[in-house]
């Protein structure tokens, strides 16, 4: 399994939960995480997908993903389709978050 097909999985999964998972793409930053996923009641985080083997953080996003956490923010790591989906049934409205 590639790294895009976990990124698609995540997109469709937050869509039909009534979120929307934004593709991010900084040519100054360098580290950010892949998406920023918006759920109902204004729930954001940031998430970097993985391919389920091999796939590592490099230093710079070690580097970003602990700086966004410093300001607050919840950043994940999903690299299988599985973890996708239980960090969906997380943000599910009416789940264990609101």
């Amino acid at each position: 399994m590639r790294e895009k097909t976990v990124e698609q999985r995540l997109h469709e999964e937050a869509k039909k939960i009534g979120g929307h998972a934004y593709k991010l793409s900084s040519q100054v930053d360098a580290g950010m995480p892949d998406r920023l996923v918006c759920f109902p009641g204004g729930r954001i985080v940031f998430v970097e997908t993985k391919r389920p083997k091999g796939g590592r953080l490099s230093k710079i996003q070690i580097y970003r993903h602990k700086e966004l956490r410093r300001m607050g923010f919840d950043v994940r790591v999903v690299n299988t389709t599985e973890l996708v989906k239980a960090f969906i049934e997380e943000f599910r409205p009416g789940g264990d978050t609101e």
